[in-house]
Protein backbone atom coordinates (compact mmCIF):
# COMPACT_ATOMS: atom_id res chain seq x y z
CA UNK A 1 0.00 0.00 0.00
CA UNK A 2 1.38 3.39 -1.03
CA UNK A 3 0.98 6.73 0.70
CA UNK A 4 1.78 8.80 -2.39
CA UNK A 5 0.43 8.95 -5.91
CA UNK A 6 1.09 11.24 -8.82
CA UNK A 7 -1.99 11.36 -11.02
CA UNK A 8 -1.99 13.18 -14.34
CA UNK A 9 -5.29 14.28 -15.81
CA UNK A 10 -5.55 14.37 -19.61
CA UNK A 11 -7.93 17.19 -20.56
CA UNK A 12 -7.98 16.20 -24.23
CA UNK A 13 -10.09 16.82 -27.34
CA UNK A 14 -11.20 13.50 -28.90
CA UNK A 15 -13.20 13.27 -32.12
CA UNK A 16 -16.34 11.15 -32.27
CA UNK A 17 -15.71 8.00 -34.29
CA UNK A 18 -11.99 8.62 -34.86
CA UNK A 19 -10.82 5.57 -32.93
CA UNK A 20 -7.28 5.59 -34.32
CA UNK A 21 -6.92 9.32 -33.80
CA UNK A 22 -8.28 9.12 -30.26
CA UNK A 23 -6.00 6.17 -29.49
CA UNK A 24 -3.00 8.24 -30.51
CA UNK A 25 -4.32 11.19 -28.51
CA UNK A 26 -4.47 9.00 -25.39
CA UNK A 27 -1.02 7.60 -26.10
CA UNK A 28 0.40 11.09 -26.50
CA UNK A 29 -1.19 12.16 -23.20
CA UNK A 30 0.19 9.07 -21.47
CA UNK A 31 3.69 9.78 -22.80
CA UNK A 32 3.47 13.36 -21.53
CA UNK A 33 2.24 12.10 -18.16
CA UNK A 34 5.10 9.60 -18.02
CA UNK A 35 7.46 12.55 -18.46
CA UNK A 36 5.74 14.15 -15.47
CA UNK A 37 6.47 11.04 -13.40
CA UNK A 38 2.84 10.01 -13.17
CA UNK A 39 1.71 6.73 -11.65
CA UNK A 40 -1.74 7.00 -13.22
CA UNK A 41 -3.24 8.86 -16.18
CA UNK A 42 -6.96 9.64 -16.28
CA UNK A 43 -8.81 10.31 -19.55
CA UNK A 44 -12.29 11.83 -19.99
CA UNK A 45 -15.64 10.13 -20.50
CA UNK A 46 -15.65 7.95 -23.64
CA UNK A 47 -12.27 9.36 -24.65
CA UNK A 48 -11.69 6.38 -26.92
CA UNK A 49 -14.85 6.91 -28.98
CA UNK A 50 -15.41 10.63 -28.57
CA UNK A 51 -18.55 11.91 -26.90
CA UNK A 52 -21.45 11.64 -27.48
CA UNK A 53 -21.16 8.69 -29.90
CA UNK A 54 -24.95 8.41 -30.21
CA UNK A 55 -26.06 5.56 -32.51
CA UNK A 56 -22.51 4.56 -33.39
CA UNK A 57 -22.86 2.42 -30.25
CA UNK A 58 -25.46 0.32 -32.10
CA UNK A 59 -22.95 -0.69 -34.79
CA UNK A 60 -21.28 -4.09 -34.12
CA UNK A 61 -18.23 -3.11 -36.19
CA UNK A 62 -17.79 0.05 -34.16
CA UNK A 63 -17.70 -1.93 -30.90
CA UNK A 64 -15.30 -4.43 -32.46
CA UNK A 65 -12.93 -1.65 -33.49
CA UNK A 66 -13.22 -0.15 -29.99
CA UNK A 67 -12.16 -3.55 -28.68
CA UNK A 68 -9.09 -3.59 -30.91
CA UNK A 69 -8.06 -0.06 -29.97
CA UNK A 70 -8.58 -0.69 -26.27
CA UNK A 71 -6.51 -3.88 -26.32
CA UNK A 72 -3.65 -1.89 -27.84
CA UNK A 73 -3.78 0.42 -24.83
CA UNK A 74 -3.72 -2.58 -22.51
CA UNK A 75 -0.65 -3.83 -24.33
CA UNK A 76 0.97 -0.38 -24.04
CA UNK A 77 0.84 -0.53 -20.24
CA UNK A 78 3.28 -3.47 -20.21
CA UNK A 79 6.05 -0.88 -20.67
CA UNK A 80 6.29 -0.12 -16.95
CA UNK A 81 4.84 3.35 -17.39
CA UNK A 82 1.74 4.84 -15.78
CA UNK A 83 -1.56 3.04 -15.51
CA UNK A 84 -4.63 4.34 -17.31
CA UNK A 85 -8.26 5.05 -16.62
CA UNK A 86 -9.87 5.03 -20.06
CA UNK A 87 -13.38 6.15 -20.94
CA UNK A 88 -14.79 3.57 -23.39
CA UNK A 89 -17.94 1.51 -24.07
CA UNK A 90 -18.21 -1.91 -22.44
CA UNK A 91 -20.58 -4.77 -23.26
CA UNK A 92 -21.92 -6.50 -20.17
CA UNK A 93 -21.27 -10.04 -21.43
CA UNK A 94 -17.56 -10.09 -20.64
CA UNK A 95 -15.31 -12.55 -22.41
CA UNK A 96 -12.28 -13.33 -20.29
CA UNK A 97 -10.16 -10.22 -19.84
CA UNK A 98 -11.75 -8.65 -22.92
CA UNK A 99 -14.52 -6.21 -21.91
CA UNK A 100 -16.05 -6.16 -25.39
CA UNK A 101 -18.57 -8.59 -26.82
CA UNK A 102 -17.79 -10.00 -30.27
CA UNK A 103 -21.42 -10.12 -31.32
CA UNK A 104 -23.14 -9.79 -34.65
CA UNK A 105 -25.80 -7.44 -33.26
CA UNK A 106 -25.28 -5.55 -29.98
CA UNK A 107 -28.41 -5.04 -27.93
CA UNK A 108 -29.18 -1.52 -26.80
CA UNK A 109 -29.48 -2.79 -23.25
CA UNK A 110 -26.08 -4.52 -23.29
CA UNK A 111 -23.59 -1.66 -23.64
CA UNK A 112 -22.27 0.45 -20.77
CA UNK A 113 -20.65 3.87 -20.83
CA UNK A 114 -17.66 2.87 -18.74
CA UNK A 115 -14.35 3.73 -17.11
CA UNK A 116 -11.72 0.99 -17.40
CA UNK A 117 -8.61 0.75 -15.21
CA UNK A 118 -5.56 -0.86 -16.81
CA UNK A 119 -2.01 -1.32 -15.57
CA UNK A 120 0.96 -3.58 -16.34
CA UNK A 121 -0.79 -5.12 -19.31
CA UNK A 122 -3.94 -6.08 -17.39
CA UNK A 123 -7.50 -4.89 -17.08
CA UNK A 124 -7.85 -4.36 -13.32
CA UNK A 125 -11.55 -3.62 -13.44
CA UNK A 126 -14.18 -1.26 -14.79
CA UNK A 127 -17.21 0.70 -13.64
CA UNK A 128 -20.22 1.63 -15.73
CA UNK A 129 -22.22 4.84 -15.64
CA UNK A 130 -25.14 4.46 -13.26
CA UNK A 131 -26.96 7.76 -13.86
CA UNK A 132 -27.49 8.05 -17.60
CA UNK A 133 -27.91 11.53 -19.00
CA UNK A 134 -31.30 11.51 -20.68
CA UNK A 135 -32.39 15.14 -20.82
CA UNK A 136 -31.55 18.27 -22.74
CA UNK A 137 -29.20 17.49 -25.61
CA UNK A 138 -28.32 13.95 -24.43
CA UNK A 139 -30.20 10.70 -25.02
CA UNK A 140 -27.99 8.06 -23.42
CA UNK A 141 -30.79 5.67 -22.51
CA UNK A 142 -31.24 5.12 -26.23
CA UNK A 143 -27.90 3.32 -26.55
CA UNK A 144 -26.51 2.57 -23.07
CA UNK A 145 -27.59 0.35 -20.20
CA UNK A 146 -27.78 1.58 -16.60
CA UNK A 147 -24.84 0.15 -14.68
CA UNK A 148 -25.42 -1.09 -11.13
CA UNK A 149 -24.07 0.80 -8.15
CA UNK A 150 -20.60 -0.51 -7.33
CA UNK A 151 -17.66 0.05 -5.04
CA UNK A 152 -14.19 1.46 -5.74
CA UNK A 153 -11.44 0.15 -8.00
CA UNK A 154 -8.04 -0.58 -6.49
CA UNK A 155 -4.92 0.87 -8.09
CA UNK A 156 -1.57 0.04 -6.47
CA UNK A 157 -3.25 -0.37 -3.13
CA UNK A 158 -5.37 2.79 -3.30
CA UNK A 159 -9.16 2.50 -3.52
CA UNK A 160 -10.39 4.89 -6.23
CA UNK A 161 -14.05 5.84 -6.31
CA UNK A 162 -14.52 6.15 -10.06
CA UNK A 163 -17.67 7.84 -11.34
CA UNK A 164 -18.80 9.05 -14.76
CA UNK A 165 -20.21 12.53 -15.39
CA UNK A 166 -23.93 12.41 -14.50
CA UNK A 167 -23.09 10.13 -11.56
CA UNK A 168 -21.83 13.26 -9.80
CA UNK A 169 -25.13 15.11 -10.16
CA UNK A 170 -27.01 12.70 -7.91
CA UNK A 171 -25.85 11.66 -4.49
CA UNK A 172 -26.30 7.86 -4.55
CA UNK A 173 -23.16 6.99 -6.56
CA UNK A 174 -20.77 9.01 -4.40
CA UNK A 175 -22.55 7.80 -1.27
CA UNK A 176 -22.11 4.18 -2.33
CA UNK A 177 -18.43 4.73 -3.15
CA UNK A 178 -17.78 6.36 0.22
CA UNK A 179 -19.61 3.63 2.12
CA UNK A 180 -17.69 0.88 0.32
CA UNK A 181 -14.25 2.24 1.16
CA UNK A 182 -13.27 4.73 -1.54
CA UNK A 183 -10.33 6.89 -0.47
CA UNK A 184 -10.80 9.53 -3.17
CA UNK A 185 -13.34 10.28 -5.89
CA UNK A 186 -12.23 10.42 -9.53
CA UNK A 187 -14.82 11.65 -12.01
CA UNK A 188 -14.41 11.43 -15.78
CA UNK A 189 -16.69 13.75 -17.67
CA UNK A 190 -18.08 14.90 -20.98
CA UNK A 191 -19.86 17.90 -19.48
CA UNK A 192 -21.08 20.30 -22.16
CA UNK A 193 -20.71 24.03 -21.74
CA UNK A 194 -23.20 26.79 -21.32
CA UNK A 195 -22.56 30.17 -19.77
CA UNK A 196 -23.86 29.24 -16.31
CA UNK A 197 -22.47 25.69 -16.25
CA UNK A 198 -19.01 26.19 -14.66
CA UNK A 199 -20.47 27.70 -11.49
CA UNK A 200 -23.30 25.14 -11.30
CA UNK A 201 -20.81 22.31 -11.81
CA UNK A 202 -18.57 23.56 -9.01
CA UNK A 203 -21.46 23.88 -6.57
CA UNK A 204 -22.57 20.29 -7.27
CA UNK A 205 -19.02 19.03 -6.80
CA UNK A 206 -18.70 20.85 -3.48
CA UNK A 207 -21.93 19.25 -2.31
CA UNK A 208 -20.66 15.76 -3.13
CA UNK A 209 -17.31 16.43 -1.39
CA UNK A 210 -19.09 17.58 1.74
CA UNK A 211 -21.43 14.59 1.73
CA UNK A 212 -18.73 11.97 1.10
CA UNK A 213 -15.98 13.72 3.11
CA UNK A 214 -13.56 12.70 0.37
CA UNK A 215 -11.41 14.65 -2.10
CA UNK A 216 -12.74 14.82 -5.66
CA UNK A 217 -10.91 15.06 -8.98
CA UNK A 218 -13.15 16.30 -11.79
CA UNK A 219 -11.71 15.73 -15.28
CA UNK A 220 -13.67 17.20 -18.18
CA UNK A 221 -12.98 16.81 -21.89
CA UNK A 222 -12.46 19.83 -24.13
CA UNK A 223 -13.50 20.51 -27.70
CA UNK A 224 -16.40 21.02 -30.09
CA UNK A 225 -18.72 18.27 -31.27
CA UNK A 226 -21.42 19.45 -33.70
CA UNK A 227 -23.49 21.93 -31.65
CA UNK A 228 -21.85 21.07 -28.32
CA UNK A 229 -18.72 22.51 -26.75
CA UNK A 230 -16.89 20.86 -23.88
CA UNK A 231 -14.99 23.46 -21.93
CA UNK A 232 -12.48 21.42 -19.96
CA UNK A 233 -11.93 23.59 -16.86
CA UNK A 234 -11.09 20.45 -14.86
CA UNK A 235 -10.47 20.81 -11.13
CA UNK A 236 -9.63 19.03 -7.89
CA UNK A 237 -11.25 19.69 -4.53
CA UNK A 238 -9.78 18.44 -1.27
CA UNK A 239 -12.05 16.97 1.38
CA UNK A 240 -12.13 20.33 3.20
CA UNK A 241 -13.65 21.83 0.00
CA UNK A 242 -10.50 23.79 -0.81
CA UNK A 243 -9.54 24.11 -4.49
CA UNK A 244 -6.35 22.11 -5.09
CA UNK A 245 -6.19 22.40 -8.89
CA UNK A 246 -7.97 24.30 -11.66
CA UNK A 247 -7.16 23.69 -15.32
CA UNK A 248 -7.67 26.24 -18.08
CA UNK A 249 -10.95 26.35 -19.97
CA UNK A 250 -11.15 25.62 -23.73
CA UNK A 251 -7.58 24.31 -23.85
CA UNK A 252 -6.00 20.87 -24.07
CA UNK A 253 -3.67 20.20 -21.18
CA UNK A 254 -2.20 17.25 -19.27
CA UNK A 255 -1.68 18.35 -15.69
CA UNK A 256 -0.02 16.50 -12.83
CA UNK A 257 -1.32 16.32 -9.27
CA UNK A 258 0.43 14.97 -6.18
CA UNK A 259 -1.63 12.99 -3.69
CA UNK A 260 -0.50 12.19 -0.17
CA UNK A 261 -2.04 10.10 2.59
CA UNK A 262 -1.94 11.98 5.88
CA UNK A 263 -1.36 10.58 9.36
CA UNK A 264 -5.14 10.37 9.75
CA UNK A 265 -5.34 8.10 6.71
CA UNK A 266 -7.04 10.72 4.55
CA UNK A 267 -5.77 11.75 1.12
CA UNK A 268 -5.14 15.28 -0.05
CA UNK A 269 -3.99 16.79 -3.33
CA UNK A 270 -1.46 19.42 -4.27
CA UNK A 271 -0.96 20.89 -7.73
CA UNK A 272 0.59 23.88 -9.44
CA UNK A 273 -2.25 23.91 -12.00
CA UNK A 274 -4.42 26.83 -10.86
CA UNK A 275 -5.79 28.88 -13.74
CA UNK A 276 -8.24 31.65 -12.96
CA UNK A 277 -11.70 31.12 -14.51
CA UNK A 278 -12.75 33.32 -17.43
CA UNK A 279 -15.25 36.12 -17.05
CA UNK A 280 -18.59 35.59 -18.78
CA UNK A 281 -18.08 37.36 -22.12
CA UNK A 282 -14.64 35.83 -22.64
CA UNK A 283 -15.98 32.41 -21.69
CA UNK A 284 -18.85 32.62 -24.18
CA UNK A 285 -16.61 34.05 -26.90
CA UNK A 286 -14.01 31.30 -26.51
CA UNK A 287 -16.78 28.68 -26.59
CA UNK A 288 -17.97 30.10 -29.91
CA UNK A 289 -14.43 30.14 -31.30
CA UNK A 290 -13.68 26.57 -30.21
CA UNK A 291 -17.05 25.25 -31.40
CA UNK A 292 -16.54 26.74 -34.86
CA UNK A 293 -12.86 25.80 -35.03
CA UNK A 294 -13.51 22.14 -34.27
CA UNK A 295 -16.49 21.94 -36.61
CA UNK A 296 -14.27 23.15 -39.45
CA UNK A 297 -11.25 21.06 -38.43
CA UNK A 298 -13.01 17.81 -37.61
CA UNK A 299 -15.14 17.90 -40.76
CA UNK A 300 -12.25 18.82 -43.04
CA UNK A 301 -13.45 22.14 -44.49
CA UNK A 302 -10.65 24.23 -46.04
CA UNK A 303 -12.14 27.56 -44.97
CA UNK A 304 -15.17 29.76 -44.35
CA UNK A 305 -17.15 32.16 -46.52
CA UNK A 306 -19.46 34.74 -44.91
CA UNK A 307 -22.02 37.11 -46.38
CA UNK A 308 -20.83 40.47 -45.04
CA UNK A 309 -23.68 42.96 -44.71
CA UNK A 310 -22.11 45.80 -42.75
CA UNK A 311 -24.27 44.75 -39.79
CA UNK A 312 -23.26 43.52 -36.38
CA UNK A 313 -24.13 39.83 -36.77
CA UNK A 314 -21.96 39.28 -39.84
CA UNK A 315 -19.18 41.40 -38.34
CA UNK A 316 -19.09 39.36 -35.12
CA UNK A 317 -19.33 36.11 -37.09
CA UNK A 318 -16.35 37.23 -39.19
CA UNK A 319 -14.31 38.04 -36.08
CA UNK A 320 -15.11 34.64 -34.55
CA UNK A 321 -14.19 32.90 -37.81
CA UNK A 322 -10.83 34.67 -38.04
CA UNK A 323 -10.10 33.96 -34.38
CA UNK A 324 -11.00 30.29 -34.94
CA UNK A 325 -9.11 29.40 -38.13
CA UNK A 326 -7.04 32.43 -39.15
CA UNK A 327 -7.59 35.29 -41.60
CA UNK A 328 -6.09 33.43 -44.57
CA UNK A 329 -8.93 30.85 -44.45
CA UNK A 330 -11.82 33.33 -44.23
CA UNK A 331 -13.50 35.08 -47.18
CA UNK A 332 -16.06 37.88 -46.80
CA UNK A 333 -18.55 38.67 -49.56
CA UNK A 334 -20.55 41.91 -49.66
CA UNK A 335 -23.66 41.46 -51.83
CA UNK A 336 -25.25 44.91 -52.08
CA UNK A 337 -28.75 45.57 -53.38
CA UNK A 338 -30.20 48.97 -54.35
CA UNK A 339 -31.25 49.30 -50.69
CA UNK A 340 -27.80 48.77 -49.21
CA UNK A 341 -26.67 51.97 -47.54
CA UNK A 342 -23.36 53.68 -48.17
CA UNK A 343 -22.35 53.30 -44.54
CA UNK A 344 -22.94 49.53 -44.72
CA UNK A 345 -20.57 49.30 -47.68
CA UNK A 346 -17.99 51.39 -45.82
CA UNK A 347 -18.38 49.47 -42.54
CA UNK A 348 -18.15 46.03 -44.17
CA UNK A 349 -14.99 46.99 -46.07
CA UNK A 350 -13.41 48.48 -42.95
CA UNK A 351 -14.22 45.37 -40.87
CA UNK A 352 -12.59 43.21 -43.53
CA UNK A 353 -9.53 45.45 -43.46
CA UNK A 354 -9.30 45.30 -39.65
CA UNK A 355 -9.48 41.50 -39.78
CA UNK A 356 -7.05 41.22 -42.69
CA UNK A 357 -9.29 38.96 -44.79
CA UNK A 358 -10.19 38.69 -48.46
CA UNK A 359 -13.20 40.84 -49.34
CA UNK A 360 -15.33 40.52 -52.49
CA UNK A 361 -18.17 42.73 -53.72
CA UNK A 362 -20.85 40.89 -55.71
CA UNK A 363 -23.96 43.07 -56.38
CA UNK A 364 -27.26 41.13 -56.48
CA UNK A 365 -29.31 43.66 -58.48
CA UNK A 366 -28.91 41.62 -61.70
CA UNK A 367 -30.38 38.59 -59.92
CA UNK A 368 -33.23 40.68 -58.50
CA UNK A 369 -34.10 41.94 -62.00
CA UNK A 370 -33.88 38.44 -63.42
CA UNK A 371 -36.33 37.11 -60.85
CA UNK A 372 -38.62 40.08 -61.44
CA UNK A 373 -38.68 39.29 -65.16
CA UNK A 374 -39.09 35.56 -64.62
CA UNK A 375 -41.97 35.92 -62.18
CA UNK A 376 -43.82 38.80 -63.84
CA UNK A 377 -46.25 36.51 -65.69
CA UNK A 378 -47.15 34.81 -62.40
CA UNK A 379 -47.15 37.83 -60.07
CA UNK A 380 -49.00 40.09 -62.50
CA UNK A 381 -49.98 43.46 -60.99
CA UNK A 382 -49.65 42.39 -57.33
CA UNK A 383 -48.00 44.87 -54.95
CA UNK A 384 -44.43 44.35 -53.79
CA UNK A 385 -44.23 42.85 -50.28
CA UNK A 386 -41.99 40.55 -48.25
CA UNK A 387 -41.79 38.25 -51.28
CA UNK A 388 -39.44 40.68 -53.00
CA UNK A 389 -37.48 41.12 -49.77
CA UNK A 390 -37.04 37.36 -49.51
CA UNK A 391 -35.87 37.19 -53.13
CA UNK A 392 -32.99 39.46 -52.12
CA UNK A 393 -32.06 37.21 -49.21
CA UNK A 394 -32.33 34.11 -51.41
CA UNK A 395 -30.23 35.71 -54.12
CA UNK A 396 -27.53 36.23 -51.52
CA UNK A 397 -27.92 32.66 -50.26
CA UNK A 398 -27.61 31.33 -53.81
CA UNK A 399 -24.50 33.44 -54.35
CA UNK A 400 -22.81 32.23 -51.18
CA UNK A 401 -23.65 28.59 -51.84
CA UNK A 402 -22.28 28.91 -55.39
CA UNK A 403 -19.00 30.28 -54.01
CA UNK A 404 -18.94 27.46 -51.47
CA UNK A 405 -19.58 24.80 -54.12
CA UNK A 406 -16.95 26.21 -56.46
CA UNK A 407 -14.19 26.96 -53.94
CA UNK A 408 -14.92 24.45 -51.16
CA UNK A 409 -15.22 26.81 -48.19
CA UNK A 410 -18.17 26.34 -45.86
CA UNK A 411 -20.82 29.06 -45.67
CA UNK A 412 -21.14 30.38 -42.12
CA UNK A 413 -24.65 31.70 -41.58
CA UNK A 414 -24.97 34.64 -39.22
CA UNK A 415 -28.46 34.72 -37.68
CA UNK A 416 -28.66 35.11 -33.89
CA UNK A 417 -30.91 33.37 -31.36
CA UNK A 418 -33.35 36.28 -31.14
CA UNK A 419 -33.97 36.13 -34.88
CA UNK A 420 -34.14 32.34 -35.01
CA UNK A 421 -36.58 32.31 -32.09
CA UNK A 422 -39.16 34.55 -33.77
CA UNK A 423 -38.54 33.55 -37.39
CA UNK A 424 -36.94 36.85 -38.45
CA UNK A 425 -34.91 35.02 -41.08
CA UNK A 426 -35.42 33.74 -44.62
CA UNK A 427 -35.39 30.06 -45.47
CA UNK A 428 -32.91 29.34 -48.29
CA UNK A 429 -31.67 32.92 -47.89
CA UNK A 430 -29.78 34.21 -44.86
CA UNK A 431 -30.37 30.80 -43.23
CA UNK A 432 -28.17 29.10 -45.86
CA UNK A 433 -24.96 27.59 -44.58
CA UNK A 434 -23.23 24.68 -42.93
CA UNK A 435 -22.87 26.09 -39.42
CA UNK A 436 -23.82 29.13 -37.36
CA UNK A 437 -21.62 30.43 -34.56
CA UNK A 438 -24.33 32.81 -33.28
CA UNK A 439 -27.29 30.42 -33.37
CA UNK A 440 -27.60 30.32 -29.57
CA UNK A 441 -26.53 33.93 -28.91
CA UNK A 442 -29.24 36.49 -28.16
CA UNK A 443 -28.97 39.83 -29.97
CA UNK A 444 -28.22 41.73 -26.75
CA UNK A 445 -25.31 39.33 -26.16
CA UNK A 446 -24.15 39.89 -29.76
CA UNK A 447 -23.75 43.58 -28.90
CA UNK A 448 -21.96 42.75 -25.64
CA UNK A 449 -19.55 40.32 -27.30
CA UNK A 450 -18.81 42.77 -30.12
CA UNK A 451 -17.93 45.52 -27.66
CA UNK A 452 -15.87 43.08 -25.61
CA UNK A 453 -13.90 41.74 -28.60
CA UNK A 454 -13.17 45.24 -29.84
CA UNK A 455 -11.48 45.91 -26.50
CA UNK A 456 -9.91 42.49 -25.84
CA UNK A 457 -8.00 39.77 -27.65
CA UNK A 458 -8.54 36.48 -25.80
CA UNK A 459 -5.91 33.76 -25.58
CA UNK A 460 -8.07 31.57 -27.83
CA UNK A 461 -7.93 34.06 -30.72
CA UNK A 462 -5.86 33.86 -33.91
CA UNK A 463 -7.13 37.27 -35.02
CA UNK A 464 -5.64 40.72 -34.52
CA UNK A 465 -5.17 42.85 -31.45
CA UNK A 466 -7.34 45.94 -31.31
CA UNK A 467 -10.79 46.55 -32.83
CA UNK A 468 -12.21 43.92 -35.20
CA UNK A 469 -15.10 46.06 -36.47
CA UNK A 470 -15.87 49.78 -36.79
CA UNK A 471 -17.65 51.32 -33.80
CA UNK A 472 -20.53 52.37 -36.07
CA UNK A 473 -21.44 48.73 -36.68
CA UNK A 474 -22.14 48.43 -32.95
CA UNK A 475 -23.94 51.73 -32.47
CA UNK A 476 -26.18 52.02 -35.55
CA UNK A 477 -29.76 50.66 -35.49
CA UNK A 478 -29.84 47.08 -36.83
CA UNK A 479 -31.42 46.68 -40.26
CA UNK A 480 -31.88 43.95 -42.86
CA UNK A 481 -31.78 46.70 -45.53
CA UNK A 482 -34.31 44.95 -47.77
CA UNK A 483 -36.36 48.10 -48.38
CA UNK A 484 -35.84 51.86 -47.89
CA UNK A 485 -35.22 53.10 -44.33
CA UNK A 486 -35.89 49.68 -42.80
CA UNK A 487 -34.91 48.79 -39.22
CA UNK A 488 -35.40 45.56 -37.28
CA UNK A 489 -37.76 47.35 -34.91
CA UNK A 490 -40.25 47.82 -37.75
CA UNK A 491 -41.03 44.13 -37.20
CA UNK A 492 -39.75 43.33 -33.72
CA UNK A 493 -39.83 44.81 -30.21
CA UNK A 494 -36.67 46.51 -28.98
CA UNK A 495 -34.06 43.80 -28.52
CA UNK A 496 -33.64 44.29 -24.77
CA UNK A 497 -37.39 43.71 -24.35
CA UNK A 498 -37.52 40.89 -26.91
CA UNK A 499 -34.58 39.02 -25.39
CA UNK A 500 -35.91 39.35 -21.84
CA UNK A 501 -39.24 37.87 -22.94
CA UNK A 502 -37.59 35.12 -24.97
CA UNK A 503 -35.36 34.15 -22.04
CA UNK A 504 -38.46 33.67 -19.90
CA UNK A 505 -40.31 31.75 -22.62
CA UNK A 506 -37.39 29.52 -23.67
CA UNK A 507 -34.96 29.09 -20.80
CA UNK A 508 -37.52 29.30 -17.98
CA UNK A 509 -40.69 28.06 -19.77
CA UNK A 510 -42.70 30.70 -17.91
CA UNK A 511 -46.43 31.07 -18.69
CA UNK A 512 -47.48 34.26 -20.44
CA UNK A 513 -49.38 35.45 -17.35
CA UNK A 514 -46.24 35.18 -15.20
CA UNK A 515 -44.22 37.19 -17.73
CA UNK A 516 -46.91 39.88 -17.83
CA UNK A 517 -46.94 39.93 -14.03
CA UNK A 518 -43.19 40.60 -14.14
CA UNK A 519 -43.91 43.93 -15.85
CA UNK A 520 -44.01 43.21 -19.59
CA UNK A 521 -46.80 44.46 -21.82
CA UNK A 522 -49.30 41.64 -22.40
CA UNK A 523 -49.80 42.32 -26.11
CA UNK A 524 -46.04 42.23 -26.69
CA UNK A 525 -45.58 39.02 -24.71
CA UNK A 526 -48.39 37.27 -26.60
CA UNK A 527 -47.03 38.49 -29.91
CA UNK A 528 -43.54 37.20 -29.12
CA UNK A 529 -44.90 33.87 -27.88
CA UNK A 530 -46.93 33.52 -31.07
CA UNK A 531 -43.89 34.27 -33.27
CA UNK A 532 -41.81 31.77 -31.30
CA UNK A 533 -44.48 29.12 -31.76
CA UNK A 534 -44.96 29.68 -35.49
CA UNK A 535 -41.24 29.70 -36.35
CA UNK A 536 -40.63 26.09 -35.34
CA UNK A 537 -40.69 24.91 -38.96
CA UNK A 538 -37.88 27.33 -39.84
CA UNK A 539 -35.73 26.28 -36.93
CA UNK A 540 -36.03 22.63 -37.96
CA UNK A 541 -34.36 23.58 -41.26
CA UNK A 542 -31.60 25.69 -39.78
CA UNK A 543 -27.90 24.86 -39.58
CA UNK A 544 -26.27 23.46 -36.43
CA UNK A 545 -24.65 26.05 -34.19
CA UNK A 546 -22.72 26.39 -30.94
CA UNK A 547 -24.77 25.94 -27.78
CA UNK A 548 -23.88 28.54 -25.12
CA UNK A 549 -27.15 29.03 -23.19
CA UNK A 550 -28.85 26.63 -20.81
CA UNK A 551 -31.56 25.83 -23.37
CA UNK A 552 -30.97 26.07 -27.08
CA UNK A 553 -33.61 26.03 -29.81
CA UNK A 554 -32.51 22.75 -31.37
CA UNK A 555 -32.13 19.66 -29.18
CA UNK A 556 -32.95 21.22 -25.79
CA UNK A 557 -36.35 22.57 -26.87
CA UNK A 558 -38.41 20.13 -28.92
CA UNK A 559 -41.83 21.36 -29.93
CA UNK A 560 -44.03 19.87 -32.68
CA UNK A 561 -44.33 21.85 -35.90
CA UNK A 562 -47.96 20.81 -36.29
CA UNK A 563 -49.29 22.22 -33.05
CA UNK A 564 -52.65 23.88 -32.36
CA UNK A 565 -52.07 24.65 -28.70
CA UNK A 566 -52.45 28.39 -28.26
CA UNK A 567 -52.54 28.76 -24.48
Amino acid sequence: MTDRLRISFAQINPTVGDLRGNLELIRKARAEAAGQGADLVVTPELALTGYPPEDLILKPDFLRHCDEAFMELVEDTKDGGPGLIVGAPVVNNLHGDNPFLQASSPLRSSVYNAALLIDEGKLLGWRGKHCLCDYGVFDEERVFATAPLAGPLTFRGVRLGVLICEDLWRSDVCETLAETGAEMLVGINGSQYHSEKPEIRMQVALQRVQEAELPLAYLNMVGGQDDLVFDGASFVLNSDSSLAAQAAAFKEVVFATDWNRGDDGNWSCQSEEKTAPLEENESIYCALVLGLKDYIRKNGFPGIVIGMSGGIDSALSAAIAVDAIGAEKVRLVMMPSPYTSGHSLEDAAQAAQLLGVRYDNVPIEPAMKAFETMLAPVFGETEADTTEENIQARSRGLTLMAISNKLGSMVLSTGNKSEMAVGYATLYGDMCGGFNALKDVYKTRVFALSRWRNENRPACALGPDGPVMPERIITKPPSAELKPDQTDQDSLPEYDVLDAILDRLIELEQPVDDIVAAGFEEATVRRVWRMLDLAEYKRRQSTPGVKVTSRDLARDRRYPITNRYRG
